[in-house]
Parts: C-alpha cells; structure tokens; sequence
C-alpha cells in the first residue's frame, strides 16, 4: 500500500501514538518587555555588514527558534553565536519590527 497523505499515515498509527496539537494553540514567542539592543558590526568580516540582537537572556532552543523566525521575516540568513543573534546584511528595522511585535523593547545603536 502506498501513503499519498500524512492523514493516511495516521490512519494506521495505534491510537496511543497519535500527536494531535489543536489548531488554535500556536506556538509564540513573548518578550515580556525585556530590553534588546541592535547594532550593525562589520569588524573582522571583510566589510560585509552583519545586524547584532544583543542582550536576550534565553535557552539555546528559545534563541534558535527566535533567530529562525527573524531569519525567515527578514529573509537573510544568520546565526546564534556567544548568546546572540546575528542576521546577514542591515536588517536592523525589519527585525526591530519584528521584535517590537512579539513584546520586546528595542534600541537600535
């Protein structure tokens, strides 16, 4: 039997082992009002600009999952490194948007 559909998998799966998330609970992200700094930095990157989130006090998942959701909003790439988030080129509006959206207090340097 070939499986043309996730719901046909599900189908067979024993119904202990089903995951169902409702549809209305989504995960999000809340600032709380904490204060975060961006800056843009091209020191030691051949003059290439890159737009620093400093100052978030979370996990390693928190910021992973922060820092691909600013990724995708931007459309850039980036990366977490020495606790904060790094996005490729001058997004420093876009994501200050973005911050402000989900709670946060932002300064832009």
């Amino acid at each position: 039997m070939k499986l043309t559909s996730l719901s046909e998998l599900a189908s067979l799966l024993p119904e202990s082992e089903r995951k169902t998330i409702p549809a209305n609970e989504k995960k999000s992200h809340d600032g709380k009002g904490k204060s975060l700094k961006l800056f843009l930095d091209t020191k030691g990157r051949k003059g290439k600009a890159v737009t620093i989130i400093s100052g978030l006090q979370h996990n390693p998942a928190t910021m992973e999952e922060l820092a691909k959701t600013l990724k995708q909003q931007c459309g850039a790439g980036g990366t977490v490194k020495n606790g904060d988030i790094e996005l490729q080129g001058d997004q420093r509006e876009r994501a200050a948007e973005i911050l402000r959206a989900v709670n946060y207090v932002v300064k832009i340097i």
